[in-house]
């Protein structure tokens, strides 16, 4: 028993007209006719009443035609959340991203020109958000610096200059550049849980000739309360130290820039939201180059 067989049934049943029917479904009628025969045939009974050109559905044709509208009502039913899934699936983003302050403005900036949209987002270390992109658990991800596989496609977001943060009542604060060797004996504030930052402002230090003395490893908002205690100095980035007004001196000896990459897969098909952000993402941040950039 085949889908087409009764959906053929069916529209016999309402018709009660083989011809009517055949021409309804744009078929012959003799194949139409063969084709509830060959119905009749499997199911051992007669599922219409003929008079003349006229049909009407026997007893047993009554009870196939109940069932068989349960039938096509449920594939119905199925295409319209199937249908319903998808287009929550096509709104939905998953994202994941290394530091959260790479979508602060940006994230409420979109949501207000798509409201409908619908984002998840986690957070990872470069590595773990490789691993969900090439799962395809994630549709994008941002990672510092950008992600380079086979799989995966990156583009550069920003080239964001690193400068060194202290207290205005440091002895070096009233410098608008700084040799990063001139704090080489320096107490440094670090941003824990940071694995790629931490190891990009090392190599920092260490291409200047010293090892930074990290005595606090703490999160965001404990690093600017230290600071502010004249407790060390810090090497962060500028966007942040423009957000909090804090104190800073260009670094003048070497490049300081941290590569902020944008990642997705090679080989998932993106939804029409999934592109529309990312390409909103690549936007925004070519936009605003210049709260990256020491001025």
């Amino acid at each position: 028993m085949e889908l087409l067989q009764l959906k053929y049934f069916q529209t016999v049943a309402y018709t009660e007209h083989i011809s009517k029917a055949a021409k309804q479904l744009n078929i012959a009628q003799p194949s139409l006719s063969l084709t509830i025969k060959r119905l009749e045939d499997e199911l051992g009974t007669t599922l219409f009443d003929r008079k003349g050109r006229n049909i009407r559905l026997s007893s047993t044709g009554k009870i196939l035609l109940k069932h068989v509208n349960k039938i096509f009502t449920e594939i119905e039913n199925a295409k319209m959340e199937i249908q319903s899934q998808d287009q929550d699936n096509s709104s939905t983003i998953k994202i994941s991203i290394s530091n959260p302050r790479f979508l602060k403005g940006l994230i409420s900036e979109y949501i207000t020109r798509y409201p409908n949209t619908k984002i998840q987002q986690g957070i990872g270390v470069k590595s773990e958000i490789l691993t969900s992109l090439k799962k395809g658990d994630i549709d994008l991800g941002i990672a510092c610096p950008p992600i380079t596989d086979e799989a995966i496609a990156s583009c550069v977001l920003v080239d964001e200059d690193i400068v060194l943060v202290l207290p205005l009542n440091h002895k070096l604060a009233a410098k608008s550049e700084i040799l990063l060797s001139e704090v080489a004996n320096e107490s440094f504030i670090s941003l824990a849980n940071h694995k790629e930052y931490i190891s990009f402002t090392t190599e920092l230090c260490q291409k200047a000739g010293f090892t930074p003395n990290n005595i606090f490893e703490v999160d965001g908002d404990l690093l600017l309360e230290i600071i502010k205690l004249d407790q060390g100095v810090a090497l962060l980035p500028i966007s942040v130290c423009k957000k909090f007004n804090l104190h800073y001196i260009k670094i003048a000896d070497m490049d300081s820039a941290f590569t902020v990459g944008l990642s997705w897969s090679n080989d998932k098909i993106l939804s029409s939201t999934v592109r529309n952000f990312r390409d909103f993402i690549i936007s925004y941040f070519k936009e605003n180059d210049e709260k990256f950039k020491v001025e």
